[in-house]
């Protein structure tokens, strides 16, 4: 199955929950939710906890109005209508277009976000330039989206115009097949397609069909006025303070910023350099606590598993450490792959654990690999010019914007370690990212039965 790093939490099936509506949420203090496990929607993360751009958004709204949230889950975007219409659920979360919602008599909420629809093909082929392309080729789309709808109306003009609807399948298989060759293109939301690109290089967007959908939460008929209004109010407040923008960025915000060439080559590399690696790369998750498999995206990043490498500044070895931090950590030889991937772990471990308590993950790590290029008091520097210009300095997604002004001159008064090539920290965090996403889903987590700290690790104690 794809997405392997997806653990299907046993949520709670709507259709015997109970045998009669939920009381409002102001009086039961419990807002029951209507979702889709999915990769844009609420799964597993590799933390084994709860995850999902629409899981996080939901559970801050209901954290802002002290309730608890009850999620049911579908397997189908019908169920999910079926549940709010017969009420079991106070409201639905699950990526669904505005125009799907209002065409089944719901109430929709305000727009959350909005995303293309997209005609993904093979590049080797010849190209797609427009839905008259698409007559007579093999077209596949995911049974039950609102994808359906919009072609069966593009239908009337391209009578043509036929395509295949899969059963229960996520937005990634629908891709393996295309890149398998099953079909000719297929029809997915472009959001799905970013968080699932660098595993298909030489797959590529063809265009999109018509405008973008806007994607909004759903709502019974019979909702009241008082939840809907809530919701509106938490939504435009979101949006002023960056809440949807940072939690955007925390799925989305990294996607599109390898290069074809750049996932091809880990994807190579994957098969004939990490499989001897691999277990020491486990021994560092045991002493850090930090996921294996993002230590080995880092690793990548600094030298592409290569354990002789030497830059022309002097950094070497898997992990691409100075001498000074070498010599800090106990590594006697940086060209020894062992010794070089857990001293660098336990060094990003010390980064992590250095910054101050009040900025949460994933953020954590995200800062921490820029300050692994470029050093703890480069990273302080940005959070200053992010606080400066009025952002939040604990929020990567504001950080990273800084980050390429240490290269300026204009910050120099509210910076205390000079010029740094600040570009180069946010492009190397964000590949890692991009290479981690790789590896969660192409790898298996690693579960040692004994992890130490980052605090312990940093410290260097076990």
């Amino acid at each position: 199955m794809s997405f392997r790093y997806l653990t299907f939490l046993p949520l709670l099936f709507a259709f015997f929950a109970c045998s009669r509506p939920p009381p409002p949420p102001e009086q039961s203090g419990e807002l029951v939710v209507a979702t889709r496990n999915g990769p844009t929607t609420y799964f597993i993360g590799p933390n084994r906890e709860p995850a999902g751009f629409e899981f996080d958004l939901v559970s801050e709204f209901a954290r802002r109005n002290g309730w608890r949230v009850r999620w049911l889950q579908a397997d189908t975007t019908a169920q999910l209508f079926a549940m709010l219409a017969e009420r079991r659920a106070h409201l639905a979360a699950a990526a669904l277009p505005d125009s799907a919602v209002r065409a089944h008599h719901l109430q929709a909420g305000p727009t959350i976000f909005e995303t293309p629809v997209a005609v993904i093909r093979r590049q080797q082929d010849p190209p797609l330039r427009s839905v008259a392309d698409l007559v007579g080729k093999r077209l596949a789309l995911i049974a039950g989206s609102s994808h359906t709808e919009l072609l069966q109306r593009l239908k009337r003009k391209y009578p043509g115009l036929q395509w295949a609807t899969l059963d229960n399948v996520w937005p990634e298989e629908l891709l393996a097949r295309l890149d398998a060759g099953e079909f000719d293109a297929v029809v997915v939301n472009g959001m799905d397609f970013d968080l699932a690109r660098n595993l298909y290089p030489a797959l590529a967007v063809a265009f999109d069909l018509g405008d973008k959908q806007k994607i909004v939460w759903a709502l019974s008929p019979a909702a009241p006025l008082t939840l809907k209004d809530r919701i509106e109010r938490f939504v435009a407040d979101s949006r002023r303070d960056g809440t949807i923008r940072y939690l955007y960025e925390r799925y989305w915000g990294h996607v599109q910023k390898l290069d074809p060439g750049d996932v091809i080559g880990i994807l190579e590399r994957r098969q004939k350099l990490l499989p001897p690696l691999r277990r020491y790369f486990q021994e560092a998750q045991t002493l850090t606590g930090i996921d294996w498999r993002l230590l080995a995206a880092l690793a990548y990043q600094e030298s592409q598993w290569n354990a002789l490498a030497t830059s022309p500044t002097g950094v070497r070895g898997l992990m691409m450490l100075t001498s000074d931090t070498a010599d800090q950590l106990g590594v006697s030889n940086r060209l020894d792959a062992r010794q070089s991937i857990l001293g660098g772990a336990r060094y990003l471990a010390q980064l992590k654990d250095a910054l101050p308590a009040s900025i949460p993950e994933p953020d954590r790590t995200w800062m921490a690999l820029a300050a692994y290029n470029q050093g703890p008091g480069h990273l302080e520097d940005a959070r200053r010019i992010a606080r400066h210009r009025g952002g939040n300095p604990d929020a990567w997604a504001d950080v990273k914007e800084a980050l390429p002004l240490l290269g300026r001159g204009g910050y120099a008064k509210v910076t205390l370690y000079g010029y740094a090539r600040g570009s180069e920290a946010r492009t190397l965090a964000e590949s890692i990212r991009n290479y981690y996403d790789i590896l969660l889903r192409l790898e298996p987590a690693f579960q040692s039965g004994f992890e130490l700290s980052t605090r312990d690790a940093a410290a260097g104690r076990g």
